[in-house]
């Protein structure tokens, strides 16, 4: 099966709202390889190192919040 890295990566993206913390700060308990991409991509800190949670950026702040809206809002809501 050839996977859609886009979607995985934002769908991940987007579940990293899940463990917001400290207003930017969000656990990393997700595929490495994904994170590596998302950190390519400008959305959050590096994710190597022992910190267990990375920062997200203002633009993976945004972002994150948007795909959360899309990927997850219950149709009740969005009415």
């Amino acid at each position: 099966m050839k996977m859609n890295t886009e979607r995985i990566d934002q769908a991940v993206l987007a579940l990293l709202q899940l463990g917001l913390h400290d207003s930017n700060r969000s656990w990393k308990g997700f595929d490495w390889a994904v994170m590596e991409r998302l950190h390519a991509k400008g959305f959050i800190s590096s994710p190597v190192g022992k910190a267990k949670s990375v920062v997200l950026t203002d633009e993976g702040l945004q972002e994150s919040d948007r795909l959360f809206r899309l990927l997850f809002e219950s149709d009740e809501q969005k009415s």
